[in-house]
């Protein structure tokens, strides 16, 4: 039995940080990352039948073209996916009454839906971006026995070429599910290699007025190549979804709508627009 400080939960039985309960979520849940993004998708719903918030956590439950499909905000980082993931999987793999897991175990489809700006000059503003690899540069994931699930050789071939100080931890690189690749994809989208940072300005090269550990850094990640994989753009969520997603034994893929370009210095002339556009192209794609 997983014990309650282990597993909290709230007085009404609802896990603690999502305040959700198992029936009020679907099997096919989008995530994005700011709360106030959560409604310019369940718009477009024929009906939400469920809606709750605790902090940044914020769901709604709903029908899309005789779909069930959830939306929920995840806020910013690795530690958020940490408890947002954990408690999703509790939500349909463990018996929150007797606090044991469950012989039959329940996998989830979770496609993320965010902005990103992109490293390659080939890959423009306005386009969209699906995570096939995620590289995660926040150390989060370490805490878990990741060795059956991450890409090795893509490791070590960053470290190499990025002289990656280890001080820092060790990078891991997790692929994203085929499943809903081979549902999703197509040639309106550009596959890429996502870089999750553990934070905005000093993880991602920008410099207020602290310096940073490797001014080089972002520079060796745009010039990155294993075998033809090149990391295409930078945020701070997708490894750890990638990689929690497949040890709990759900299937999880990141897109990105891409509103700047840092290789040429372009920023979309409407960046809602593109937004809207990657919403409207997912939400057809998992109810097909």
């Amino acid at each position: 039995m997983i014990q309650s400080s282990e597993l909290i939960l709230n007085p009404d039985g609802s896990v603690y940080h999502l305040n959700l309960k198992p029936e009020n979520i679907a099997h096919d849940i989008i995530f994005v990352g700011d709360q106030n993004r959560v409604e310019k998708i369940t718009k477009h719903f024929d009906a939400v039948e469920f809606s709750t918030q605790k902090r940044e956590f914020k769901t709604q439950t709903g029908i899309y073209k005789g779909k069930r499909m959830s939306v929920m905000s995840t806020g910013i980082g690795p530690d958020n996916i940490d408890i947002v993931m954990n408690e999703l999987d509790a939500l349909v793999n463990i018996d929150l009454e007797t606090r044991k897991p469950k012989t039959d175990l329940t996998t989830l489809n979770i496609v993320r839906i965010g902005t990103s700006g992109s490293l390659q000059a080939d890959i423009p503003v306005d386009s969209f971006v699906m995570s096939a690899y995620a590289i995660g540069l926040d150390n989060m994931l370490r805490s878990y026995l990741i060795d059956t699930i991450s890409e090795k050789d893509i490791e070590e071939a960053f470290i190499n070429q990025t002289n990656w100080d280890l001080r820092k931890g060790k990078p891991y690189v997790v692929k994203g599910s085929e499943t809903l690749a081979n549902k999703i994809f197509s040639d309106k989208m550009h596959k890429g290699f996502t870089g999750t940072a553990g934070g905005f300005y000093g993880p991602q090269g920008r410099v207020l007025r602290l310096e940073i550990q490797d001014k080089e850094l972002n520079h060796k990640m745009d010039n990155f190549n294993y075998k033809g994989i090149r990391m295409t753009n930078l945020e701070m969520e997708t490894a750890a979804i990638y990689g929690l997603g497949k040890l709990l034994g759900h299937e999880c893929l990141s897109l990105n709508a891409i509103i700047a370009n840092r290789a040429t210095g372009n920023f979309s002339d409407d960046p809602y627009k593109a937004v809207e556009e990657l919403i409207a192209y997912t939400l057809n794609k998992l109810a097909e």
